[in-house]
């Protein structure tokens, strides 16, 4: 009988009411925040970490996972009888994470041979963020739950995070084109114009899609173009930092424009708001 286990990294920013109740392991990245190091997600909530952002002297770092967390994570699960490990993975063309999952396995294998048959890690490269790849590891434990085989989620998820939508507008780039990992962030001119950018991830690299005037106008142009790329009868996210003003507007143009709730509205966490900011909102979809 199959037994699936998912993993992830903590800038999935999966809920953690949501990972608990999934059996979901989340791999947290050490934040460095002057002579302190942080777990994102377990050791603060998001809002919290917003508050200490802001408070910072100087931007917090993150490192990337090295290939001894994901062997700990495969030793572990293959101890623990599972049949198959479905890790979904931040970013490649951002992080080297990634390719530290593949390479563990690698390893793994060469020192466990007799696994390869009884014992598969199964590893994707989301080429995203945050909930981008966050929901469809959701889905896929709730599949398994339910019955579903491991190749099945498997494709499931890697058919969501080929067809997956998030667009976003930083509403204070200071944290983007100081972090540099949002490259299109970095180029974009037009702020004392009180231009905005929309913007999203396509293959992995960040560009911007739209520029428009003023914060009301940022709200109006996620939910159309929700409204106009969506495919027919799939859910949408809702992306929160700290600006609830700018989150209650975008809620109220996305149920006047497609008329229905969002499926899950959250809040980045750590990761995500060091390199692109706590003020942003967006919309993750499925095209």
């Amino acid at each position: 009988m199959a037994r699936i286990k998912f993993s992830t990294d903590s800038a999935a920013d999966i809920p953690v009411s949501l990972r608990e109740e999934l059996n979901i392991q989340v791999l947290p990245f050490p934040i460095a925040m002057g002579d302190r190091e942080l777990s994102d997600g377990f050791d603060f909530t998001p809002e919290e970490f917003y508050d200490m952002l802001l408070a910072a002297p100087k931007i917090p770092t993150h490192a990337q996972l090295n290939p001894y967390v994901f062997t700990e994570l495969f030793e572990q699960a293959w101890e623990e009888g599972y049949t198959d490990l479905i890790h979904t993975s931040i970013n490649s063309k951002g992080s080297a994470t990634c390719s530290n999952a593949f390479q563990a396995r690698g390893d793994f294998y060469r020192d466990h041979p007799e696994a390869e048959e009884t014992f598969h890690i199964h590893i994707i490269d989301a080429l995203n963020y945050t909930m981008g790849y966050g929901w469809p590891v959701v889905q896929g434990a709730r599949m398994a739950a339910g019955g579903a085989q491991a190749r099945e989620v498997v494709d499931y998820i890697q058919d969501w995070v080929d067809h997956v939508r998030v667009i976003f507008s930083p509403l204070d780039l200071r944290f983007a084109k100081k972090s540099g990992r949002v490259s299109a962030a970095a180029a974009f001119v037009g702020e004392a114009l009180g231009l905005k950018p929309v913007m999203t991830f396509t293959g992995g690299e960040s560009k911007i899609l739209a520029k428009v005037r003023g914060e009301k106008a940022v709200t109006a142009k996620l939910a159309d173009m929700c409204k106009h790329e969506r495919r027919p009868g799939t859910p949408y996210l809702m992306i929160q930092g700290n600006n609830e003003e700018q989150s209650g507007r975008l809620l109220d143009a996305c149920r006047q424009e497609l008329g229905e709730e969002p499926a899950l509205s959250f809040h980045i966490g750590g990761v995500i708001a060091i390199n692109a900011g706590p003020n942003l909102v967006g919309v993750i979809y499925r095209t």
